[in-house]
């Protein structure tokens, strides 16, 4: 069966296996143990955490595990909050407008404008799946546990939640926007900026990058193009967000020109529609393969565990689970778990 766990200091080894096959532009998870090492022990203190009032730099790094086998396949991660205590930047893609009445010439120019509007907001990273698992909804599993643990546990989170989605480059890592922009001001390559601020070093770019607008149709058209669009292999990870309710609100990453999605966290479709009910353990080990799908996770913190199960009938104030599911959610009789539906157009 495959399930949603935290992270622990164990899984260190399948991290790296993970982050070796992540690829450029993906900041969240490089291929550096001292970092791996790290991220690992802060998300360890976070899920230890018994009671949080307010969110701060808490890490919630989760795994996917095939108990089949052990492996670990897959990750994902929840940021409580970020910009507080290093800058956050982004470019807000607006307008400026110029005219002039006696020439009769109104032009409404696009631009680009850094700001750290997402400072204090929660952020949900770190999506990574194997690609030998990418079916059986195992990616659905992956990004939508961590709307289950929102919705427990919402003193955790800030009303908004957005996401950062890779942007576009090439099969070397050559990125259009960044060769177009970024390169000019900082003169180094992307994978080098990329680098830099996984590591954590960001005030190179508060040092080096312009603070005035940048005029987007002076862009030449290969970096105009890619302009709010995603890496092809986070097409389907952008589609599942845009399911439970996240939008493009014109914020785009500052290096590869990659969307952020964004979404009030009591907006979310999995946490809106999600609901507590109590286990039964049911004697036989049967497990249903037909049915609609759902989402069923624990209402623990440090245990907190999440799978995908099949059911045929409507559900009601209890939830059957078969003992396997039982144990690998970690409840026993007449404890309580969350539960939805997984959304109906949902294919993968």
């Amino acid at each position: 069966m495959m399930v949603i766990r935290p992270i622990c200091h164990n899984d260190l080894k399948s991290l790296y296996r993970l982050a070796e096959k992540t690829g450029i532009g993906f900041t969240s998870l490089v291929n550096d143990e001292a970092v791996l090492q790290k991220k690992i022990a802060g998300a360890v203190r976070s899920f230890a955490k018994e009671q949080v009032t307010t969110p701060h730099n808490e890490d919630y790094l989760m795994v996917l595990e095939d108990t089949t086998t052990g492996d670990i396949v897959g990750t994902c991660g929840i940021l409580a909050t970020v910009g507080l205590d290093e800058p956050f930047y982004s470019y807000h893609l607006g307008t400026i407008t110029h005219a002039s009445r006696e020439l009769g010439v109104h032009n409404a120019v696009p631009t680009l404008i850094l700001n750290n509007d997402f400072t204090g907001s929660s952020e949900i990273c770190t999506l990574f799946l194997e690609e030998d698992y990418r079916h059986s909804k195992n990616g659905q599993l992956l990004s939508k546990a961590r709307f289950m643990f929102m919705a427990q546990f919402p003193e955790r989170f800030t009303e908004k939640v957005f996401a950062e989605m890779r942007g576009v480059s090439d099969e070397n890592g050559v990125s259009p926007f960044w060769e177009s922009l970024g390169r000019h001001f900082f003169s180094i390559d992307f994978k080098e900026a990329d680098e830099l601020t996984s590591q954590g070093s960001k005030q190179f770019i508060a040092e080096l990058m312009p603070n005035n607008p940048v005029y987007v149709n002076l862009l030449p058209q290969e970096a105009r193009d890619v302009l709010g669009k995603v890496h092809e292999k986070t097409a389907p990870a952008r589609r599942l967000l845009e399911q439970e309710g996240f939008r493009y609100e014109n914020y785009v990453d500052i290096f590869d020109g990659g969307p952020s999605l964004e979404a009030r966290v009591q907006d979310i479709r999995a946490v809106r529609d999600s609901r507590l009910c109590l286990v039964n353990i049911r004697p036989t080990d049967d497990k249903p393969n037909e049915g609609n799908y759902y989402l069923v996770s624990n209402a623990k913190v440090a245990d907190f565990r999440c799978i995908l199960i099949q059911r045929t009938s409507p559900l009601g104030s209890a939830l059957t689970l078969t003992q396997e599911e039982a144990d690998c959610l970690c409840v026993t009789h007449k404890e309580p778990v969350r539960i939805v539906e997984l959304s109906s157009y949902s294919r993968h």
